[in-house]
Formats: C-alpha cells, structure tokens, sequence
C-alpha cells in the first residue's frame, strides 16, 4: 500500500506581520496625538471662557414709555348757564363741524329777548315824542328870532326859544342812543340764545362725555367741559418721556417702534416729530418729552393706551462686534503680562483699515483713489521702519506720532486726560498732513465725510481685548463704536473669527 505523497509548505513572508506592527504603531500615535491635542485644547478651555468676533449689525436703541393721544383734541365747553335739556350725541359718535351735540333750556334767553324788543318799541316812541318837540322848538325859535329882530319881543325871550331848541335836540339824540342801547342788549341776549345749542367746531369722534340730560351747568366762573373730541383718529401721536442721559441722542425724524399690551402680537411703527424743551423733574429724576407721530390709518390703536416704545439712534451695518463681557475682562496676576502685540498692531493699524473702508463708499475717482493709496503706503512704510527700528534696539520704540519716554505729551505732565487730549490732537495733525494731497481733491460733501471719520475714528474711545492665542491671553487695543447693550462694535488689530476671552475657567482667576 503507496503512502500518499505530501506537499511541502511554503515559508510565510515576513511582510506582513511588519505591515501589521507598522499600522499599529501609526495608530498608538495618532491616539496619543488626538489625546493630547485633546487635553491641550480641553485644559485651554478649561482656563477660559470664550467667543468669536463676530460681523453683523448693531442697533441702538433708547427705550420710554408715553402714552397714545390724538394729534389735535378739542374740549367743548358751555359758555352760559342752564338745565340740559337735549343731548345728540354719545360716546365715539362721529360728528361733523356744526353738528349739534347738546341743548340747553333757552327760556331765559327768549323772555330777555321779548323784554328788549319792548324796550326797543318804548325807545321808539320816545323818539317820536322827541323829534316832535324838536320840530315846534325849531318853529318857535324861528319866530321869535324873526320878531326880536324887529325889536317886537324882549331878546330874552329869543335865548329862551334857543335854549328850548338845543334841550329838543339833546333828547332826540338821548333817544337814539337809548335805541342803539335797547338793541345792543337784545343782539347779546340773542347770541346767548344761539349759544344754548352746542355745536361740534370739527370733524371728529366723540371721547368723553360729561354731561346728562337735566344737568345743570354753571359757567359763572369757568366753561364746564360738555364734551372732548378727537379731530382725527387717522394719525396720533406718543408722547415719551425721555431720560436726560439719554436725550443728547434723541432727533427729529428718527424711526422708532412700539408695542402696546393691547396688541401683544403686532409691532408698530412711528418717528420723532418734536423735541421739547420742557423738562420734567419726577422724584429728581429729570425726563423730557418726546413727541412721535403714528400712522394710524387702520383705526387700529386707540387713545389712552400705553406704549412701551424704542428710538432708534443708530444702526451700524456689516461691522465687527463682540459679547460686552469680553471688554470687561481682565486676566489674574498670574497672566496680567501679555505677550507682545505683533508688529502690526501699531496705534494707527486699525485706524487706516477703517479710513480705507470709509474711502471705498465715498464713490472716489480713479485718480483720488491713487492719492490716497499712496498716502497710505507711505504711512506703512514709515511705521515699518519704526518697528524695525524698535526691535534692534530692544526697546518698545515710540509711537507713530511722537508720543513715547522721554518726549512727547508723556514729556509734559499733566493729567491723564490732558495726555489723551493731546496725543488725539498730534494723531489729527498728522493725518491731515498725510493725508492733505487727497483731502484737496475730494470736493465738499466728499470733504465733510472724510473729516467726520478721521475725527471720530481718532476721538474713539479705546479698550483693551484679550484674543486667545496658543492657549494664552494676548492684550490687543481696540476702538470701541456702538453697543445695544449686549454687543459692542470695535476695530482695530483684530479680525473676524478671532476668539478672544470673556472670563475665566475653572482654572484662573480674573478680575471682571
């Protein structure tokens, strides 16, 4: 019997298991990296709390509360005395210019007017009796006059006939006169009488009414207050109370929206129409009136209600903003040395970012255009060669405008603010020398936007903000621009995308 025949096995490669041990450590040190990292950037975020500046829109706005009211409210009145007998109208009746609202009992009136017509008709008569005795006074004189020519009768007898003459006459006169007197006082009681109708003086709506039928009024001393009427409902106005801090502000024509508690779910719209100067002191809280004036087409809001209402003062479009609590922040002892600002974060950086911006919406010229770009390149160049001038020497340098140890305003003491003051004003001085080629070309309404941006960005209130690089806190300056309270606009040596610090972690300590 053949025993069958065995083949002979072939060798394993080595190979393979190198693939294998390979792999394996390419994998123990990616673990170890991503641990690593990961503990790196765990202990970072455990050190400090962060954000992200961020690009977008900033709307300032005051808040106050006013309350809603026609633009033009009338209070009708009773200027006479007497029973209500007739009212036509009710609350939120619409009425026309001389409709009649209400009367009053006019029976006084019309027994005044039927005694002055009779007085009138007695002063006639008398009138009559005058004229009469005038006309045989005139006849009598004339005889006498005639005969005491003649020497027939004494001349006494011709000044008797005169005097008789001119007391005719007196009377007839005082009998006109008592005539004009009868009627002037009739012509009164007349308009009295019109008066016990009250009539609407404008189109408009009913508010209030104050009066009943059979209630007398009494307008001996002051008219009583019948009736108030709105002129029109179709537009209102708001009048708010505004803080004096915030009233520097405030301008004729901005936009402002509100809502009332009758409306939960609508938004309304209105604008400044008027700044008063009367300013009111509540509890020595010091608030002045700001009217606005709202469309109210729909009929929609009605009088007497209470807004709580936003001006807006400003509104900052497509610009760098961060968290307010990163601009509080300030770290602990133990990291309050910050590492030092890279070269290009000089006091002037930002400012030329900002100026370039401003020029790019100022619709220049081609040749404008090429004047400022030159005058900035040369103030590039000058704060290179400072910087390097700087870094050779070990020192911190001077600033770009003079200011520095040993010279400058820091040279002439005075306080901090002065100091400021005065480094703002070398700041102006030496922008408008740069930059004095292209300000000449700009013609006037492009001159006055240059010189309200060079100054505002000079006379920017400025803030430190510490960006998170490398797991450590580095100190940048930045201008500080508008803020709704919960985020601030800035610029400056910082980008969007940059993570800067708002407080500390578990581990630091900060002072906020």
């Amino acid at each position: 019997m053949s025993q069958p025949r065995r083949t002979p096995s072939r060798p394993r490669s080595p190979l393979i298991p190198r693939l294998l041990i390979a792999a394996a450590a390419i994998a123990l040190v990616a673990g170890g990296a991503w641990y690593w990292n990961s503990r790196k950037g765990d202990a970072a975020e455990s050190a400090f709390r962060t954000t992200t500046v961020e690009r977008g829109d900033i709307r300032v706005a005051i808040s106050a509360t006013g309350t809603l009211s026609a633009i033009s409210t009338v209070t009708v009145g009773s200027q006479i005395s007497g029973q209500v007998t007739d009212i036509l109208v009710d609350f939120n009746s619409q009425v026309k210019k001389g409709d009649v609202l209400a009367r009053i009992d006019a029976s006084t009136y019309n027994a005044q007017i039927e005694q002055g017509t009779a007085q009138i008709a007695s002063a006639r008569a008398a009138l009559g009796q005058s004229q009469a005795t005038l006309r045989n006074a005139e006849l009598d004189f004339q005889r006498k006059a005639d005969l005491g020519k003649q020497k027939l009768v004494a001349q006494s007898d011709v000044d008797l006939a005169r005097a008789t003459l001119e007391q005719a006459r007196a009377q007839v006169k005082s009998s006109e006169a008592q005539i004009r007197q009868q009627t002037a006082a009739t012509q009164t009681t007349r308009v009295n009488l019109d008066r016990t109708v009250i009539r609407s003086p404008v189109d408009g709506v009913v508010l209030t009414r104050k009066i009943e039928p059979g209630q007398t009024v009494a307008a001996s001393l002051s008219a009583p207050e019948l009736f108030t009427i709105a002129e029109d409902l179709g537009k209102m106005k708001i009048e708010l109370a505004v803080d004096e801090a915030d009233i520097g502000q405030v301008k004729v024509g901005q936009s402002v929206s509100f809502t009332a508690d009758a409306f939960a779910d609508r938004q309304f719209k209105g604008s400044v129409e008027q700044v008063r100067l009367a300013a009111t002191t509540t509890n020595n809280v010091v608030t002045y009136p700001v009217v606005v004036t709202v469309d109210n087409s729909d009929g929609t809001l009605l009088p007497g209600l209470t807004v709580n209402a936003e001006i807006e003062v400003s509104k900052r479009a497509d610009i760098l903003k961060v968290s307010n609590a990163a601009l509080r922040f300030k770290p602990a002892q133990a990291a309050a040395t910050p590492q030092q600002a890279p070269p290009t974060a000089m006091r002037g950086a930002g400012i030329l970012d900002d100026l370039t911006r401003t020029v790019g919406q100022m619709q220049v010229t081609a040749e404008q255009q090429a004047t400022f770009d030159a005058a900035v390149a040369s103030i590039r160049e000058r704060q290179a060669a400072r910087q390097a001038a700087a870094a050779q020497g070990g020192t911190t340098g001077t600033s770009m405008f003079g200011g520095g140890p040993g010279g400058g305003p820091r040279a002439q003491g005075g306080s901090g603010g002065d100091m400021q003051a005065q480094i703002r004003q070398r700041m102006l001085d030496r922008y408008q020398q740069d930059f004095a080629a292209f300000r000449a070309s700009l013609d006037d309404a492009q001159g006055k936007r240059w010189d309200a941006a060079v100054t505002a960005l000079i006379g920017a209130k400025r803030a430190p903000l510490y960006k998170l690089v490398d797991g450590e806190p580095q100190q940048v300056q930045v201008r500080i621009g508008a803020s709704d309270g919960t985020n601030t606009e800035i610029s400056g040596d910082i980008r969007e995308g940059d993570v800067v610090i708002t407080g500390a972690g578990s581990g630091e300590r900060a002072a906020e």
